[in-house]
């Protein structure tokens, strides 16, 4: 396996990297305060292409690979894990679904929107009472003539209310039976289908959370992804490709941290000598880069392994687990080197601090990701 990045991958991370400074660096906290989710940023970042970097050519996108698709989330959510986070959701779960399971004529009607940051994608698993235990969801859609009609909450859905579109996974069948979800595409304005309840989260705060509300909704068949009983299936799979982007993101978190904690380090002057110089902090350095450098061998393995067509619910799981638990722990160090001023909002490290958490939570808790690990190796 060579991981050395290609012309093309240092080229798409410096245009990430250069964009994240205009754009988005400027508003960090401004943003993170009000809890904006901008709109806006994500129409220009399609122009980019940054909203369709897996999507193929002929449908509006980038056609990337998940090489350039790590660098670019990386790049983004070293600047704001918010905007990662948002950009990965719009990627790797709406969009790519609807790549990867729609027919000719849905991926005509919906990706070229998508990839070209016209429209904003969300997409829809989770509810109040079933989170992993999505088997039981309470979500239905019930077949009527050639319609379906929704019925249920989902939460948790990132971009629930500003979406323009949604993925979502309903149950059509009984409880606890296999194959008893399907994917429907919903689109903002049809009748019975809106946002609920919006989030005031510890971190992540400029990445809309909120509730999205299916109240007797009507959708043609034509809506429908795949075959009848397959949702649960395909959401797997999306999900694969998920974990990396999550594992992206949380590395880029852990490296923004890590740079700003070696920076300070250098120029923070005790006892006439940059903190640096102390064993204390040299080490707490040493671990951070030694950690980040493993998770970022992870992730390029994913990479790889779905460049190749390969299998990667295990390494994906494993990119996902590790990844997110270092970013906690680098920022939970950088705070430390900051001392009080990382405690503040006048320095970065504190919105690294908060945002990090939630990588070990969305898109599967690091312990359904030691669930998915244990199940492979086992088998």
């Amino acid at each position: 396996m060579n991981f050395a990045s290609t012309e093309l991958t240092l080229q798409v991370a410096q245009t990430a990297r250069d964009f994240a400074k205009k754009y988005i660096a400027p508003h960090v906290m401004e943003w993170d305060e009000a809890q904006i989710f901008p709109v806006e940023l994500f129409h220009e970042m399609g122009n980019l292409g940054l909203m369709g970097i897996l999507v193929p050519e002929e449908y509006g996108g980038a056609g990337l690979g998940y090489a350039a698709y790590n660098a670019i989330i990386q790049e983004i959510s070293k600047v704001c894990g918010s905007i990662g986070l948002s950009l990965a959701a719009h990627n790797s779960l709406c969009t790519n679904h609807i790549l990867s399971f729609g027919t000719e004529a849905q991926k005509e009607k919906w990706l070229i929107k998508l990839a070209k940051g016209e429209w904003i994608g969300a997409w829809g698993l989770t509810e109040p009472n079933t989170g992993s235990d999505a088997g039981n969801m309470q979500t239905v859609a019930v077949k009527e003539g050639d319609d379906w009609v929704l019925n249920g909450t989902k939460c948790w859905i990132t971009h629930g209310t500003s979406s323009n579109v949604a993925v979502v996974i309903a149950r059509t069948g009984e409880p606890r039976v296999s194959g008893n979800a399907t994917a429907f595409v919903v689109e903002r304005g049809t009748p019975g289908f809106m946002g609920g309840k919006k989030e005031n989260k510890l971190g992540m705060r400029a990445s809309e959370t909120s509730e999205m509300i299916f109240n007797d909704c009507r959708i043609p068949d034509s809506n429908r992804l795949g075959k009848v009983g397959d949702g649960f299936r395909q959401s797997l799979k999306i999900l694969d490709g998920g974990r990396i982007s999550i594992a992206a993101l949380s590395l880029g978190i852990a490296k923004g941290a890590y740079e700003a904690s070696l920076k300070y380090a250098q120029e923070r002057y005790q006892f006439d000598q940059p903190i640096a110089n102390f064993q204390g902090i040299s080490f707490k350095l040493a671990d951070m880069a030694t950690e980040i450098m493993a998770a970022e061998l992870l992730i390029q393995q994913c990479c790889d392994l779905k460049h190749r067509g390969e299998g990667l619910s295990k390494e994906s799981a494993m990119a996902k687990y590790y990844s997110s638990e270092v970013a906690v722990k680098v920022a939970t160090d950088a705070v430390q080197i900051f001392g009080g001023y990382g405690y503040t909002k006048d320095f970065p490290v504190e919105k690294y601090y908060r945002d990090a958490k939630l990588c070990t939570i969305g898109e599967g808790t690091s312990e359904i990701q030691k669930l998915v690990i244990a199940r492979e190796i086992l088998k």
